[in-house]
């Protein structure tokens, strides 16, 4: 039995954006520079590094590649950043703030 997807509606920067009681996208092709900078100022991240920028990047390819976000163990090797780095990048971590960022919806399981 599938779960019932609460709606929600975003709009940030006159964008508007569909996404689930967590605040994840509904939608992955409604990702946009809009979208990133909405989950930086919810996670309280000041400025975007290259590292979220790589970081995102690598989950959208996983995703795009796998249809599931990378485990964690996977993002950190592949990416090159510790475990606790990425947590100091993202402080809700990869699950939630990572994965959101990057417009993925909400990841079932350890990520």
């Amino acid at each position: 039995m599938k779960e019932e997807v609460e709606i929600e509606e975003i709009v940030h920067k006159g964008k508007r954006f569909a996404v689930d009681s967590n605040g994840f996208l509904l939608h992955i092709e409604d990702w946009s520079k809009e979208w990133v900078d909405y989950v930086r100022e919810q996670e309280g991240i000041h400025n975007l590094t290259p590292g979220h920028e790589k970081i995102v990047a690598f989950i959208r390819k996983y995703y795009s590649k796998n249809k599931i976000a990378p485990m964690v163990r996977v993002l950190s090797k592949q990416t090159g950043f510790k475990l606790k780095d990425i947590y100091e990048m993202f402080p809700s971590g990869p699950g939630r703030g990572a994965c959101r960022m990057a417009g993925l919806p909400k990841p079932h399981g350890c990520v």
